[in-house]
């Protein structure tokens, strides 16, 4: 007489039990538990020695991310990943983030790998948990962040039979991620988790392994891998021609421009090496803010719409730009006979969008590692950087009027310079997209912030869950989250989880009652300002209802007092101030 389980929920049909053999029950048979057919039983026999195996494929899966050194995953949990959360439970070096959508937990995970260059873990259930995810994922793959996710999914028995909450997940998330597979069997667990990690890390970019529940019960005691053995550095070494080729040019040229992106985030002090030697001013993406200081005396800010003016006029005067890590959409910003030489890990993006006289393949800390060396020290383009100059003093006495801007409305402006005054050299700002991310980016000026955004796919509610993020990774450090009202009502309800998990989080929310980048669109093109206006509640009576710290500004004069409080504070603390709807920061185009 043998034993026979139902792979659904593991009720187990014994036939010296039940008193007759499990073959001969009719076809129509089902679990008694959870109305599973007779097919989706599986005999005990059949895993020789299952009866004395004590871990599940959803631990041995729990604990391979142990030992890649995931310490955080945020998601929701469901019928369709509950193996996993309980595995999650019994782990002492895992800690589950429940979040109140699983937007916010993708978000979370594509926030955790740009700030650590670590893998971001996300779940979900199956269905409506899956799609929730996507806009997420699709920040991490636009913005090359490691990320895996576990999409829960209907057991296994199920698929293709239009069950409920069935959706083919890997013809969904396929598209857009580096690896996207099934886990049908249970010794695919820890080689599939293995290669996902692999694929996540490779560009990097987002890793989805889809998980049937029954498969997450089935028994499981294989070794998992060494990190050290099965994870390797995706580093490249540049070709010594290629980087003598690049210095002769260097060196054949005079008024030379740096412009630095997300690839040579970490590569700050040699870029200012690079820019002394030279005497090169040194503008940066977006994304890459604040790896040279910008008070320092080369640094010329953000190039592109949410740039400065100097940034882009140094772009049109040069006659050589070094790109490093970087893509360059702002090639318009480029008249022709400019020569270029580009630096970047992923060839493809070399000579993308416009040709280039000299290109490198390779890690940009490792490039400029044998760059500097042939490089031949430069005088002064006085007349060069003496323009320059001249629009960056300019630039600094606009900062200190609107410093100084005791406006009602509050002006955006104004804003930005309070929290500036307030924030810490190493705060963490998470920025959303709307009006308010042109004001950030032209007017605070990094002096060792940290600041990260939605770049490429440019999501309105990256910010909050970022701000969660960071704080978890960062915990004596200050974070710093600026968003819009348009974008923080998304995801609102993820204060919460700030106030649950004692993250002390500050949340600036400028509220100005409309989507007012969308009017700034809709005037540009000549349309009449339509359905871009809104009622909000009141955000800073939500958060001290949530259990944080909420403060209301509406006078300017008010606002450092609030700033200093809200900073001070251990809680999750949010500060709403009512901005002027009528004031837009502007759009740096080409400059002549």
């Amino acid at each position: 007489m043998g034993k026979y389980r139902c792979s659904v929920c593991n009720w187990v049909y014994d036939e010296e039990a039940e008193g007759q053999n499990f073959d001969s029950l009719p076809d129509d048979f089902t679990c008694p538990v959870c109305g599973a057919p007779k097919s989706a039983f599986v005999a005990e026999a059949r895993g020789k020695g299952k009866e004395d195996i004590k871990t599940t494929v959803a631990e041995k899966i729990i604990e391979q991310l142990e030992v890649f050194g995931v310490k955080y995953v945020y998601g929701i949990p469901g019928d369709s990943n509950l193996p996993l959360i309980e595995a999650i439970r019994k782990s002492e070096k895992i800690r589950f983030i429940l979040t109140r959508h699983e937007e916010t937990a993708a978000f979370m995970a594509s926030a955790h790998g740009k700030m650590t260059g670590e893998l971001g873990v996300c779940m979900s259930i199956a269905g409506p948990g899956c799609t929730n995810l996507i806009t997420g994922l699709m920040d991490a793959a636009t913005d090359r962040s490691p990320v895996l996710a576990f999409a829960g999914q209907i057991p296994e028995v199920y698929l293709g039979s239009e069950a409920f909450q069935e959706i083919d997940q890997i013809e969904l998330f396929k598209p857009f991620t580096e690896f996207a597979e099934t886990i049908a069997r249970e010794n695919q667990a820890l080689k599939l988790v293995t290669m996902a990690t692999k694929y996540a890390f490779k560009k990097p970019g987002v890793s989805v392994l889809s998980t049937p529940t029954d498969i997450l019960a089935e028994k499981l005691d294989e070794k998992v891998y060494s990190i050290e053995k099965r994870i390797f550095s995706n580093k490249t070494a540049p070709r010594d021609e290629d980087v003598q080729k690049a210095a002769d040019l260097i060196n054949g040229c005079q008024k030379v421009t740096l412009f630095a992106g997300w690839g040579s985030r970490h590569s700050g002090k040699l870029i200012k090496e690079l820019s002394a030697k030279l005497n090169a001013p040194v503008a940066t993406t977006s994304r890459a803010k604040g790896v040279v200081h910008e008070n320092d005396r080369f640094s010329l800010g953000v190039l592109g719409s949410i740039g400065s003016k100097h940034a882009a006029k140094a772009i049109k005067n040069c006659d050589l730009i070094i790109i490093m890590g970087s893509g360059f959409r702002q090639a318009n910003l480029v008249p022709s006979g400019i020569k270029i030489v580009q630096i970047d890990i992923d060839p493809t993006k070399l000579g993308k969008t416009f040709d280039v006289d000299a290109g490198i393949v390779g890690d940009a800390d490792l490039v400029l590692q044998k760059l500097l060396p042939l490089i031949e020290r430069k005088e002064e383009n006085t007349e060069f950087l003496e323009y320059i100059d001249k629009m960056k003093q300019d630039h600094h006495e606009e900062l200190e009027a609107e410093s100084n801007d005791l406006s009602i409305p509050i002006n955006s402006g104004y804003v930005i310079q309070a929290i500036k005054r307030h924030a810490d050299k190493d705060a963490i700002i998470c920025v959303d997209v709307g009006d308010h991310t042109y004001w950030f980016y032209k007017k605070f000026m990094c002096e060792g912030q940290r600041t990260f955004m939605s770049a490429n796919i440019a999501s309105m509610g990256f910010a909050l869950p970022a701000a969660l993020s960071a704080k978890l990774d960062y915990p004596d450090k200050q974070v710093i989250c600026v968003t819009g009202d348009g974008g923080f009502a998304m995801l609102m309800g993820d204060f919460t989880t700030a106030v649950r998990e004692g993250l002390g989080i500050n949340v600036i929310v400028f509220n100005d009652g409309k989507l007012k980048n969308i009017k700034k669109e809709q005037l540009r093109d000549n349309y009449p300002e339509y359905g871009v206006s809104f009622p909000n509640p009141d955000f800073a009576q939500f958060a001290s209802s949530a259990g944080g710290e909420g403060y209301r500004i509406e006078d300017p004069k008010d606002l450092d007092a609030a700033l200093k409080k809200a900073f001070s504070s251990e809680k999750a603390s949010l500060i709403e101030v009512v901005v002027d709807p009528d004031k837009m920061a502007a759009s740096t185009k080409r400059v002549d």
